[in-house]
């Protein structure tokens, strides 16, 4: 059983409080701390904490507590973890770890010098869909991955703190593209180094400082690319989609928008839908179970079973550290219009990948380029002479 503390008592530690007390059923938010007094004393009785304060030094160091958890606005993710190296205690923050790779680097660093165990919330790398996904991924049914896009599109955060720049690190970008971007490393390989990153990035809605709207492309050392499509300004609800190409095939996966799950209703009745649902009324796209279909169940599962057994879960502090070290450069490429190098001056991953060829022989002479049937029943080839380079098609049938 984890004895868990959360910190942070809104909408997201909330989210983790009902998965906690859900899937393994045995572990327990035992304390909760909140920046203000009635925030924490509602939390824990909606919850059952024995233990609340606004104190947090006071409510990590508590000897009930084995574990933390870190819900709080990204501005307060270092202070949380150092204190949680101090006493000891296992970490798991949400995300983004950081607000940028040097705050993310030195809470990595400073978990490892500890000793403790330490997780990076990333729920969408633990939706029911994309782990099935990635078993496939893994499992070479598409091949070689060449595309991985992710997109998460809503009309804005919850809270106040994620439109303020300051406090939040940036806008959608921060806030979407660490999932998006850790969504693509996965299909790539999280052990492929990204190395440039080219942005698009503006405030087109929003009256804010921070971008409300983004596009990226990530290219991979092995050649692959990762994109991503991230805004605060879509409107119809929360758009979750993933799309895998390969050489030997493609997933597409909708997570949440539309799923298959359709209802009307004039609203007399109707109350909360789904996350981010803009409507109560008219036809509307509820989620069966928003907790597991959003992965806080698999990845909370991963957690905890990853600290009894001693062993990395499956997303880590230094994926964390990864994934912001992509987002600056997204960051200094919306700037510069420009590609920028991804800076990783800490890298666990295989080194020196090429492109791999995409030559594929047909015969002695002729590399293959396509093989088809046609609409009045030819079976036919195109093919490229390999001395001469021209391009030619030969009927087999």
């Amino acid at each position: 059983m984890r004895k868990i503390a959360m910190l942070g008592s809104g909408f997201i530690g909330r989210f983790y409080a009902e998965s906690i007390h859900g899937q393994r059923g045995r572990d327990r938010v035992v304390a909760i701390y909140a920046r203000r007094e009635e925030s924490a004393k509602k939390f824990a009785n909606d919850y059952g904490c024995s233990i609340w304060g606004t104190d947090m030094e006071a409510v990590i160091a508590n000897p009930e507590v084995d574990m933390v958890c870190i819900a709080l606005p990204n501005n307060i993710h270092e202070a949380a973890v150092m204190l949680c190296a101090k006493h000891k205690k296992a970490v798991v923050s949400t995300k983004p770890l950081g607000r940028n790779a040097d705050e993310a680097l030195r809470m990595m660093k400073a978990v490892e010098e500890a000793g403790i165990f330490a997780g990076y919330l990333e729920d969408l790398c633990y939706t029911p869909k994309f782990l099935k996904a990635l078993e496939s991924v893994k499992n070479g049914a598409l091949g070689r991955i060449l595309w991985a896009k992710s997109r998460e599109t809503h009309p804005g955060p919850h809270s106040d703190w994620f439109w303020d720049k300051e406090q939040a690190g940036g806008g959608c970008m921060l806030d979407l593209g660490c999932h998006c971007v850790e969504i693509a490393r996965n299909f790539i390989g999280k052990d492929v180094r990204p190395v440039e990153v080219m942005c698009w990035a503006a405030t087109q809605v929003k009256p804010i400082d921070a971008e409300d709207h983004a596009i990226a492309l990530v290219k991979y050392e092995n050649g692959a690319i990762g994109q991503f499509e991230v805004s605060w300004t879509f409107r119809g609800g929360m758009d979750l989609r993933d799309e895998v190409m390969g050489t030997e095939g493609t997933i597409w996966i909708n997570n949440f928008l539309r799923t298959g799950f359709e209802m009307f209703t004039t609203g007399k009745g109707a109350d909360y839908v789904a996350e981010k649902a803009e409507s109560t009324t008219g036809w509307l796209f509820p989620v069966g179970d928003e907790v597991n279909d959003l992965g806080y169940n698999h990845m909370f599962t991963d957690m905890f079973n990853a600290a009894d057994q001693g062993r990395e879960p499956a997303e880590t502090f230094y994926d964390g550290y990864v994934v912001n070290a992509i987002l600056d450069a997204a960051y200094r490429s919306a700037e510069t219009k420009q590609w920028e190098p991804v800076n990783l001056p800490v890298w666990r991953g295989r080194e020196g990948l090429t492109q791999e060829s995409t030559l594929v022989d047909y015969d002695e002479e002729f590399y293959l380029i396509k093989e088809e049937v046609t609409h009045d029943g030819r079976h036919k080839v195109i093919l490229k002479d390999k001395q001469t380079g021209r391009i030619s098609e030969r009927d087999l049938t």
